[in-house]
């Protein structure tokens, strides 16, 4: 069984601590067995690649690294703040993630 991460891919996220502190971006990947994410624009690394297709040139390329998922918040949409998540269950039984601010729901298909 994978351990649980409590942001998903697309999210927006805030980062809480390191390097990156105070940045917002999009979740691109979710590494549940890592307990890490990629972020867009955060925690960016060069990598020395050799000529290919893709990289007809070669050189060094930035790329994102992966960031631990305890570092990241994420941003409501309903009232815009960096929060922690709660879980919430609808009347019809759903479970969901919800702000821990406002209540306001974290998933986007409702």
């Amino acid at each position: 069984m994978q351990p649980k991460v409590h942001v998903r891919k697309g999210d927006t996220v805030w980062v809480a601590s390191g390097k990156y502190k105070g940045r917002v971006g999009k979740v691109k990947a979710v590494l549940p067995r890592k307990q890490a994410v990629i972020v867009e624009g955060i925690n960016l690394v060069k990598k020395a690649v050799r000529p290919s297709p893709k990289h007809p040139q070669g050189g060094f390329v930035e790329q994102e690294a992966p960031l631990h998922a305890s570092k990241v918040r994420p941003v409501c949409p309903a009232c815009g703040k960096p929060t922690r998540v709660r879980k919430k269950f609808l009347e019809d039984g759903r479970k969901i993630r919800a702000c821990a601010k406002c209540g306001g729901s974290l998933d986007r298909e409702e």
